[in-house]
């Protein structure tokens, strides 16, 4: 229930559907039941109960909020009418409009006499016509607290200082909870107004934030009288959702058709080699795709870094100056900047448009295995064999920013695309994570094998772990479960990189020691394809356009590029 900035579910506004002047009857005249259900004259009585093995009430008062929601006031008072179901009980609707409108008092005589209501004395109830039917859980501090939190911020937007402070210390403090939240608040008084959003977590106008704070306090109070918000369009989203996990070759941004079912064709997953590369004379190590699309950069063995134009895959740029084998490549979020990192114990900056080399980190003393660009590409993070500093922050200058002090040797590091985390796999079988902003470390993992590479989803809340045993980890960022396990490639010996593909990240795809690659769909874990993709030796590394849906890149040991 905190106040965190994020927009309402599926990014609706909330419509005002509470109203009682909206609850219409069959003939004017009703009474309430404690399930939200108007009962009418008996015009209902007639119909089944059911919809299609569904229960018709809920199916009819939730098309009766989505067309509210959707604006049609209307239609939504008449199909209350003619069915007989009225969307909510007054005192839901009372509740709605008081903390819409922030009859702060109001509100709360409601919360307290419903949680009265919930342990009647001798076997009698308060009266209904006001009060909520609340869900088993439901915390009366909890909805307490956060009823007077946005009564505190609203006072404090206002300057009201004086009376947001007797909020403070007479109605907030005296609830004994969340003890860290009421501190933080605290600190608010002095934080000046055009902060105020920022620092308390706070987004938008008053009015949207009431309304998250109704959505949030709703989840505290039955269903079967207030129904959560936006739930068709709640529902639509898991049936799109279950089609395309059902679908094992959907590779498009486009969400599914709600008119038919759906299922992509084979035939247009991208299967064939439609370019072969031979511009290195090695081993190929890494591959990668611009953030743009427009450009392909390729390193490996042979020193060298080519840089390709993508809508012709000609050479653009041939990067010399490392001494020895190129291991991985990495471009900054605007695309303006390189890194490549080398065996030979140094990180090179180079223009991407022109070629030059504008920076070389030659502080490590063992390889330097990856990097990583921060968010605004000024600065990035190496990561090195070298324990005395296997992780370092460095400015565009040359110069550290930041060297972490853990006494590990580095395998990969990533940073993740918002900005928050750091992640660095060590040799030691271990993957820490940290936050970027502090430095510190917020958790680390240890795995039963030594982690390869890490790679971070684009919405910055997944990543994905190869191992050396031979099985990848698709990891929640926030709680650290692992989401999916992908196995049947080969590893072993060598570094494997994975990666995800596909138009919106639906896939997971990585190459083997057995000189293929593997396809697997994220969301069930399904082996999608097999495909036999490089002569000999491992697939080092691979790379899904993120403009092009139908177009990734394979590097390998056999000298070759594919697309």
């Amino acid at each position: 229930m905190r106040p965190n900035g994020l927009s309402s579910t599926n990014g609706f506004s909330q419509a005002s559907y509470g109203s009682t002047s909206r609850k219409a009857s069959l003939n004017g005249q009703q009474t309430t039941s404690a399930n939200g259900e108007s009962q009418s004259n008996g015009a209902t009585k007639a119909l089944t109960s059911s919809y299609f093995g569904h229960n018709r009430e809920e199916v009819t008062r939730i098309l009766i909020q989505s067309l509210y929601e959707l604006g049609y006031n209307s239609a939504a008072s008449t199909l209350s009418s003619e069915s007989g179901y009225q969307l909510e009980t007054p005192g839901v609707a009372t509740f709605r409009s008081a903390v819409l409108d922030g009859r702060w008092f109001e509100a709360e005589r409601i919360l307290i006499q419903s949680f009265r209501n919930m342990a009647p004395k001798n076997g009698q109830k308060g009266s209904s016509e006001e009060t909520l039917v609340l869900a088993e859980d439901a915390d009366r501090s909890e909805m307490l607290f956060y009823l007077r939190q946005q009564k505190f911020l609203e006072l404090l937007e206002a300057r009201e200082l004086g009376s947001a402070l007797v909020v403070l210390r007479q109605e907030l403090t005296p609830l004994n909870y969340d003890v860290d939240r009421l501190h933080a608040l605290s600190s608010l008084l002095m934080c000046p107004t055009e902060m105020l959003h920022e620092q308390a977590g706070w987004d938008g106008p008053i009015s949207s934030s009431r309304e998250r704070l109704l959505a949030d306090l709703s989840k505290s109070i039955s269903p079967s009288v207030m129904i959560p918000q936006h739930r068709l369009a709640i529902l639509l989203d898991y049936v799109k959702q279950g089609q395309i996990s059902n679908c094992l070759y959907h590779n498009t941004a486009e969400p599914p058709s709600l008119y038919s079912d759906h299922m992509c064709d084979r035939s247009d997953f991208p299967l064939d080699v439609s370019a072969n590369l031979n511009q290195h004379n090695d081993e190929v190590w890494h591959c990668g795709f611009s953030h743009d699309g427009t450009k392909l950069v390729t390193a490996g063995q042979d020193r060298s870094v080519l840089i390709y134009d993508t809508s012709t895959f000609s050479v653009i740029h041939r990067l010399n100056g490392h001494s020895d084998g190129v291991a991985f490549a990495c471009w900054s979020p605007d695309d303006s900047k390189l890194i490549t990192c080398s065996q030979d114990r140094t990180a090179r900056v180079w223009n991407a448009e022109t070629g030059r080399c504008l920076l070389t980190i030659d502080h490590h003393c063992h390889p330097v295995t990856a990097a990583g660009w921060a968010p605004d590409s000024e600065s990035f993070v190496t990561s090195s064999f070298d324990a005395s500093s296997g992780l370092c922050h460095w400015s565009m200058r040359g110069s550290p920013l930041h060297t972490w002090k853990g006494g590990f040797r580095t395998q990969d590091c990533a940073i993740s695309p918002d900005g928050r985390r750091l992640v660095a796999a060590d040799t030691d079988s271990k993957l820490h994570v940290f936050d970027f902003r502090t430095y510190e470390e917020d958790y680390c993992l240890s795995f039963p094998s030594k982690p390869t590479s890490v790679v971070i989803s684009r919405d910055s809340k997944h990543m994905l772990i190869n191992l050396a045993e031979g099985e990848i980890q698709l990891i929640d960022m926030d709680t650290t479960a692992v989401v999916r396990r992908f196995k049947g490639y080969k590893q072993g010996s060598y570094v494997i990189r994975s990666t995800f593909g596909g138009a919106a990240e639906n896939f997971v795809v990585s190459g083997s020691e057995d000189s293929r690659i593997y396809i697997w769909h994220k969301d069930n874990g399904t082996l999608v394809e097999t495909l036999e993709a490089h002569t000999k030796g491992c697939v080092n590394s691979i790379s899904w356009s993120p403009t092009n849906p139908g177009m990734f890149v394979s590097a390998g040991d056999d000298k070759a590029v594919r697309m």
